[in-house]
């Protein structure tokens, strides 16, 4: 893909990991800045404000976040100046300066109660610290934009780099037998998959408002962990199959109530960027077939 004309954009959590998935597919075309939190940090008003003074982007990609979904129940405060305050002050700032903000927020604003995929517009009503002080973000970038920012929600986002269930994954199954929950079920996301679409995004600035992008399919946890399992046996980055036990949320020790049910609804966005994502399985091939090589 190619931007119509070269575009500077400044993506904040460039080095977390949808931050480095958006550099390694970035268009020829995109200038990037990628300022790090001593040069512009979310919980400090002024370095929002002057980074994207010296910066003067055309587009503004927020793919940083608190996302430490059991801390952040001991930590609210931080979750909020992060995910709501922060996030909210950073989409203001770009609207002054006269750049399109783009803003990731996640499945876990809905409960899970719907039993069925959640639309853009359905609902909202978090469990956790996490989930609100996303949904409350959400909230202020469309008032700090006029409503003329992007949000697009995702879920079970994974990557090569940085801690993710893929990587807890293989860590544990090298170590021994390993307890999934198998009652949760939701859409596990290729972080690449997620920036690929994002910049479609990007070279699409009539598209705004909520929208929804996850690889395709769905799965629960127990589920996701035997084809991980199964595609690190096939590529040689486990040596021997260890067993995986399926159990009930209630089995797992957790501070934090997840949506049982966190299947987002794609189809307006698909139609939107004009893409489909492929299934969870097949990207989840793919990205450990690239470790397996690295």
């Amino acid at each position: 893909m190619r931007l119509s004309a070269e575009l500077g954009v400044l993506i904040v959590g460039g080095s977390g990991q949808l931050g480095r998935a958006l550099g390694e597919t970035a268009p020829p075309n995109a200038r990037l800045v990628t300022p790090g939190r001593s040069e512009l940090d979310l919980t400090r008003a002024d370095t929002i404000d002057a980074g994207i003074r010296a910066n003067r982007p055309g587009v503004v990609v927020n793919a940083a976040a608190y996302t430490a979904v059991e801390r952040a129940e001991s930590e609210p405060e931080l979750a909020h100046a992060v995910n709501a305050a922060g996030a909210a002050a950073l989409a203001a700032a770009a609207h002054r300066a006269g750049a399109r903000f783009i803003h990731v927020s996640t499945d876990f604003v809905f409960d899970g109660a719907s039993g069925r995929p959640y639309r853009p517009d359905a609902a909202a009503a978090p469990l956790g610290v996490y989930g609100a002080s996303k949904l409350v973000g959400e909230r202020g970038v469309t008032a700090s934009t006029g409503g003329q920012a992007l949000i697009v929600r995702t879920a079970w986002l994974y990557g090569a780099h940085r801690a993710n269930f893929v990587q807890t994954m293989l860590r544990r199954m090298r170590e021994g037998p390993v307890r999934v929950v198998a009652d949760q079920v939701g859409t596990p996301t290729w972080a690449r998959s997620l920036a690929e679409a994002l910049w479609s995004a990007v070279a699409r600035p009539t598209v705004r408002g909520v929208h929804h992008w996850t690889d395709a399919g769905v799965a629960t946890w127990y589920d996701f962990a035997v084809a991980i399992q199964e595609e690190a046996l096939a590529l040689g980055l486990l040596e021997r199959e260890e067993t995986i036990v399926p159990i009930r949320t209630d089995e797992y020790p957790s501070r934090v109530h997840r949506p049982p049910y966190a299947v987002l609804d794609t189809r307006d966005t698909r139609e939107a960027l004009d893409r489909s994502p492929a299934h969870w399985r097949v990207n989840l091939r793919r990205m450990l077939a690239e470790a397996a090589r690295d």
